[in-house]
């Protein structure tokens, strides 16, 4: 199983949006800045994540993406839902019931056992990916990265974040 690059997109993005200040937001432009990516591809997986409930999209010049609820409360397998799509990654074509040797439908009443295993083995990293947080590779990140990587995002972060508290003081004055 191959999991498309759009989902390890995803999982840094939203990474990067957990270090953000209170309700601060980042422009997708600087996402895909910082990870190297085109604004137009990394778009169609924050529109994704946006649409999921992962993120909040916020309009306007000091709008930005921003996560749409606590770090705890956000799943591997939320972004990789978000990103992929519910269906199964393993999807059983029933190819036993074709080519010369097929047999009537009837001979055919229990279960594929290769659909059995594929769907086990689904169902086990699905588990360890929900049980699996934002918040817990933040911080993970944070204790085993590089030190002069962690500066450099920290200060990244620092530079294109956009505070939303301008926004609503600039409109009432």
């Amino acid at each position: 199983m191959k999991l498309s690059d759009g989902v390890e997109a995803a999982i840094h993005c939203a990474a990067v949006l957990a270090q953000l200040n209170g309700e601060a937001t980042l422009p997708g432009s600087a996402l895909a800045e910082l990870h190297g990516l085109s604004p137009s591809y990394l778009l169609k997986h924050l529109q994704a994540l946006t649409a999921a409930k992962i993120l909040e999209s916020i309009p306007g010049p000091n709008g930005g993406y921003r996560l749409a609820k606590a770090p705890e409360r956000i799943s591997l397998l939320d972004i990789v839902l978000a990103v992929e799509g519910h269906q199964p990654a393993f999807r059983c074509g029933e190819i036993r019931q074709r080519g010369p040797g097929a047999l009537e439908a009837e001979a055919y009443v229990k279960p594929c056992g290769i659909k059995v295993a594929m769907l086990k083995a689904e169902r086990a990293w699905r588990a360890v990916l929900a049980e699996t947080k934002l918040s817990q590779i933040v911080s993970g990140y944070e204790a085993d990265a590089d030190p002069r990587a962690v500066a450099f995002n920290c200060a990244f972060i620092a530079r294109h974040q956009r505070p939303q508290g301008e926004t609503s003081l600039k409109k009432s004055k």
